[in-house]
Formats: structure tokens, C-alpha cells, sequence
């Protein structure tokens, strides 16, 4: 069974950082491409970054190009998010999954919520 765990949120002034993690079991971690997804309430939920199986090649969204670092620990079965400089418009849930440009999601965890203040 697919289990995607996230971490790491919380309450932040603007201009802070916060680390996200993100513990998965059940599928073969090392083999994927891994996405952090956020999403506020009453929108869509956004593809914010993306990284390849070996770590190779990351990709971010525009708003958060320059102050977010996806990585990985594949002996962890974990990916996390980095996030500088946060902002109050990154105030929204962060998920975890697979990268769903290029395969279909898992069953989506809780997320974690960011919240941050001006």
C-alpha cells in the first residue's frame, strides 16, 4: 500500500524558511520522478517542483524559481522541499507525490499546511 506522508509545515513570518519532508513507503521510490504540489483553498492544485529519480534534474515553478530546492534521499524513501524567502502568497497545503506530468498520482496524503504572515 502507497503511503505518502508529508511534514515539515507551519506558521511563518514572511521571509522565513521552512523544510518539507515527505516519507513514502509502498512503490518503488528510487525508480520515480517526485513532485511537491500545493494547493489553496477553492483552487487547483499547483505542480511547484519536480525531481528526477537520481537527483539529476529538478525543475520549480516560476514564482518560487530561486528560493525553493527540491532533493531527495533515496535510502530514505524521502523527498523534501526547501523553502526560502517565503512569501504570503506560498501560504497553502503542500503534498507530495509522483510527478504527474509523466505518470498518474498515487492516493494524495494529508499535505502539510504553510501559512505564512506578512
Amino acid at each position: 500500500q502507497v503511503q505518502l506522508v508529508e511534514s515539515g509545515g507551519g506558521l511563518v513570518q514572511s521571509g522565513s524558511s521552512l523544510r518539507l519532508s515527505c516519507a513514502t513507503s509502498g512503490f518503488s521510490f528510487a525508480e520515480n520522478w517526485m513532485a511537491w504540489f500545493r494547493r489553496v483553498p477553492g483552487s487547483q492544485r499547483e505542480l511547484v517542483a519536480v525531481i528526477s529519480p537520481r537527483s539529476e534534474s529538478t525543475r520549480y515553478m516560476d514564482s518560487v524559481k530561486g528560493r525553493f530546492t527540491i532533493s531527495r534521499d533515496n535510502t530514505k524513501n524521502t523527498v523534501y522541499l526547501r523553502m526560502n524567502s517565503l512569501k504570503p502568497e506560498d501560504t497553502a497545503v503542500y503534498y507530495c507525490n509522483v510527478d504527474t506530468t509523466k505518470t498518474a498520482p498515487f492516493f494524495w496524503g494529508q499535505g502539510t499546511q504553510v501559512t505564512v504572515s506578512s
